[in-house]
């Protein structure tokens, strides 16, 4: 855990985050692409547009797709024109939905989901040609141990993409936060029957190191060329860093 950065979990401080995250994304993956879409009214598709078309220039290889869930990442990906995807998770739930997604879409030759821990990937050195995290990186249990084992399997001068929750500042910053921290887990305990999934989502964000204080832990994992941008109003960004 990151100095003076609370470790935020689902359901309990006595058992590990890993487990409970897994856990939480297994009891909420049969409602979280309807729920996805419902509580951003669609916007983070067009976040994972923005994400994409920055690798795109690059034309990688083989991308490997970390938090990889349903496989939504994924499937944007192969807008690069890259071979393969690869995408991990620890959620055998969230990838059992994104593999029949995988098949209705005629792509199982395209994107191999696994599940796999982002802190110990089972892929040799310098594999991947880039490598793209969607509002994953808060639910590490070990935030640098995950990012310094992506750095691993990323090939030299390869790309990081990372979206990930950050938060508004301003005017905005008041509506945000009412609808964030009341409606949000009010309509996600409705839909999914889980009763701390979705408020464990403002509590992530809210301990998460956004903006510059991202970009410094990166830097200190060995990265290098990171950056970031707001996205809508601050609600989310979008990181940027190479080997």
């Amino acid at each position: 855990m990151l100095d003076n950065v609370p470790e935020v979990k689902p359901y309990n401080q006595s058992q590990g985050k890993k487990e409970q995250v897994a856990e939480m994304f297994n009891n909420i993956a049969f409602r979280y692409d309807f729920l996805n879409s419902l509580l951003s009214l669609g916007i983070h598709k067009g976040w994972r547009k923005k994400a994409v078309a920055i690798l795109k220039a690059k034309q990688p290889q083989i991308i490997l797709d970390v938090a990889s869930g349903t496989g939504d990442f994924a499937i944007e990906a192969l807008k690069t024109n890259t071979k393969k995807v690869i995408g991990v998770d620890i959620s055998e739930g969230m990838l059992n939905v994104g593999k029949e997604k995988l098949k209705k879409l005629n792509l199982t030759d395209k994107i191999e989901l696994q599940v796999a821990d982002a802190e110990h990937l089972p892929f040799t050195d310098n594999y991947f040609d880039a490598i793209t995290v969607g509002f994953g990186v808060r639910n590490f249990e070990n935030l640098e141990l995950g990012l310094k084992d992506m750095l691993r399997v990323l090939k030299p001068n390869g790309d990081l993409v990372i979206i990930e929750f950050s938060k508004p500042t301003g005017l905005f910053s008041y509506v945000y936060k009412i609808y964030f921290k009341h409606i949000t887990p009010a309509i996600g305990k409705l839909f999914s029957k889980d009763h701390r999934a979705y408020s464990y989502l403002p509590e992530s964000v809210e301990a998460f190191p956004y903006g510059e204080k991202f970009c410094t832990i990166l830097s200190k994992c060995g990265y290098t060329n990171v950056s970031f941008k707001v996205l809508t109003f601050g609600v989310a960004s979008i990181y940027v860093a190479t080997k």
